[in-house]
């Protein structure tokens, strides 16, 4: 009963008060003109409202913000709950489902949201706002915390094996396991040399690293580290897993981590296995396997501006570097000739693949010094081509035999040096530009064997590679020169000299080196090994043919003819003929039409000669004087030249 009349007293005051505003507001609309003491009252009164109004407006608030509060805390305690609970569970959240996986990042992100709504009020450390701005941030501190150890079980129970037997390419392996790149002979140099066939449109395609249905659990998790700034923290699980998974791939394509010290200690055979799988490893990493790591970056961190170009800088930078390492170790190694072929094939493979490496590095800074590095390495490579190249010249110049060559056949220095120089016009693209500054002023000392004019009747243009081409033949044309002398017999000279420059002339006219050195070049090497062959007739028959000729038979001052001086005559024959037949029976011509073609040559002279000098003088020669008939010697003759001695051990052939 007292507080329903203490109500009642409350209303009628209200009352009462309400109608005495309403009296003032007539007389203020009546009266424009106050007193003094009236505006005094009045002033009075507007402070009097004005502060009631603001201690009601101030209570109500207060009112709002405790119930916010409360609201919030009990929101921020429900999310503890749920954080805590999988802290508690040993399973990984997305192993559960991606359901669990995405309501984990939904709570999570309310958190966030709500650090910013408490950060945005400016909260002093005393309020209960920063009480629960710090607990929302041991929270989202937590659950960072699990979500780098989610994101990183993500990427690596997800990777996908990387087979690279399954890339359709012609592997390597498949050719000659060690041994030299070239080869002194002909048989075996098709079978030995393979240039890398390995094309690009066989293995330029991505493949999946990652299983694409957790790209976008991925990228969720990202996205959500970054907007709480613990987007170092993801990064920093990214790079560590790929940088893994990276050295993984190259431990798959058999790239070992070399020292420098390591490779200049390799022997050849080693260490041109070494290269061939250093080549089809590289082709397959940045084409196939480095474009796919891209690939996977650009799309997890597909929202984030450059963090991804950054991100697959930082994970792919040092495998990258181990490849570049190994080439840095072939280029300040020993200028051998043998590894000449093999460093160009690096240097071409580098060269294709340097735009490859620019674009997937073109976005970030960091990645600039790989491009940078490549290209170092690359330019490296090129000078070290050229001085293997040039050292080559030298070797060939400086090459001695105290020897001569058994048998005048074809000497390995020219096989060597023919096959050699017709291996390198496969990269007649790179070896133009890795010799294009290095002139040849005064290339070699011109060989006797040159005919009038070589060297000035030449293309007015020559390609840098076709200069040094020449260079090269003239300097072995001047080697092989010095070893002709070697021989005592001066026809053995002359069959030495022209094998081995028709071998040349062979070589240039049925290969590349044709469009390189010219038909001109050809006929004028042509012209030389026949005037060899003349001479090679000259110097072996041109006495021995004397001893056929009248002169000097007849008796002494008579024109008779002397059947003593006939007797000694061919006597003197048979023993010059079966001289050469057991010597060159061991010389050799290797190429048959050029052996038939000597030998019918020297038959017309030698048998033609033979029968007119015994048909001539028959009746004065005893028959059993006469030890070979013309077609025995024809037969003979046959036997030349097939590099196995032989003796007549003066019996008769019949």
């Amino acid at each position: 009963m007292g507080d329903y009349t203490a109500t009642n007293l409350g209303m009628e005051a209200e009352e009462d008060l309400i109608a005495a505003a309403q009296n003032i507001l007539k007389a203020l609309e009546s009266k424009m003109n106050l007193t003094d003491d009236a505006r005094k009252i009045l002033a009075n009164l507007g402070s009097q409202l004005s502060n009631i109004t603001g201690v009601e407006e101030s209570r109500d608030k207060e009112v709002e913000e405790d119930e916010g509060v409360g609201e919030t805390e009990l929101h921020l305690n429900e999310i503890q709950d749920k954080v805590m609970d999988w802290e508690k569970n040993q399973a990984m959240i997305w192993d559960c489902g991606p359901e669990e996986g995405y309501e984990y990042l939904k709570s999570v992100n309310e958190v966030r949201k709500l650090i910013d709504v408490l950060e945005n009020r400016g909260v002093n450390s005393s309020s209960e706002d920063a009480v629960l701005l710090r607990k929302a941030h041991d929270i989202l501190q937590t659950a960072m915390a699990r979500l780098e150890e989610e994101f990183r079980h993500l990427l690596v129970q997800n990777r996908q094996p990387f087979e690279p037997e399954h890339m359709s390419f012609r592997s390597e392996d498949e050719f000659m396991e060690g041994g030299s790149v070239i080869s002194s002979g002909d048989d075996s140099l098709d079978d030995v040399v393979h240039r890398d066939s390995m094309g690009r449109s066989s293995e330029d395609h991505a493949i999946e690293l990652v299983h694409h249905e957790v790209i976008r659990d991925l990228k969720s998790i990202a996205n959500l580290m970054f907007d709480s700034n613990y987007g170092r923290e993801c990064t920093q699980v990214f790079v560590s897993v790929q940088k893994d998974a990276l050295d993984d791939c190259l431990f798959i394509l058999e790239v070992e981590k070399l020292s420098i010290e390591d490779v200049l200690k390799m022997e050849w055979s080693v260490l041109n296995s070494r290269i061939r799988r250093w080549l089809r490893a590289t082709k397959l990493f940045v084409r196939v396997y480095l474009a796919s790591e891209k690939m996977l970056t650009d799309q997890i961190f597909e929202d984030l501006d450059s963090v991804s170009s950054a991100c697959f800088a930082e994970s792919s930078k040092s495998a990258i570097l181990q490849l570049l390492n190994f080439c840095e170790a072939i280029a300040i190694g020993p200028h051998q000739p043998e590894k000449l072929i093999r460093v160009l094939d690096m240097y071409e493979l580098l060269d294709d693949l340097i735009p490859d490496i620019q674009s997937l590095y073109s976005d970030d800074q960091s990645g600039s010094s790989v491009c940078f590095e490549c290209l170092d390495i690359l330019q490296r490579l090129g000078d070290y081509a050229k001085a293997t190249f040039l050292e080559f010249e030298n070797a060939v110049a400086s090459n001695v035999s105290t020897n001569a060559f058994p048998g005048g056949g074809v000497h390995p220095l020219t096989k060597y040096v023919m096959n050699y120089i017709k291996i390198l016009m496969d990269y007649s693209r790179t070896l133009d530009s890795v010799l294009k500054d290095q002139h040849v002023d005064d290339p070699v000392p011109v060989s006797p064997d040159l005919s009038p004019d070589e060297h000035e009747n030449g293309p007015k243009w020559m390609s840098p590679m076709s200069i040094h081409f020449r260079s090269l033949i003239s300097i072995l044309q001047c080697n092989l020169d010095g070893k002709s002398k070697l021989y005592k017999e001066e026809s053995c000279q002359h069959l030495f000299l022209m094998n081995n420059i028709h071998y040349m002339a062979e070589k240039v006219k049925n290969s590349e080196l044709r469009t390189v050195l010219g038909d001109d070049w050809i006929r004028k090497h042509n012209w030389k090994f026949q005037q060899h062959a003349m001479n090679y007739e000259r110097a072996t028959w041109s006495s021995i043919l004397a001893l056929l000729r009248d002169e000097g038979v007849q008796n002494p001052g008579s024109n008779s003819i002397s059947r003593t001086l006939l007797k000694e005559r061919l006597q003197s024959f048979y023993l010059a003929f079966e001289e050469v037949y057991k010597n060159q029976t061991g010389w050799v011509i290797p190429f048959p039409q050029l052996r038939d073609d000597l030998r019918i040559s020297t038959s017309l002279n030698v048998i033609q000669a033979y029968r007119t000098f015994v048909g001539r003088h028959v009746n004065h020669i005893n028959e059993k004087h006469i030890k070979y008939s013309a077609d025995d010697l024809e037969d003979l003759l046959l036997d030349l030249f097939e590099g196995s001695q032989k003796s007549l051990h003066g019996g008769r052939k019949k």
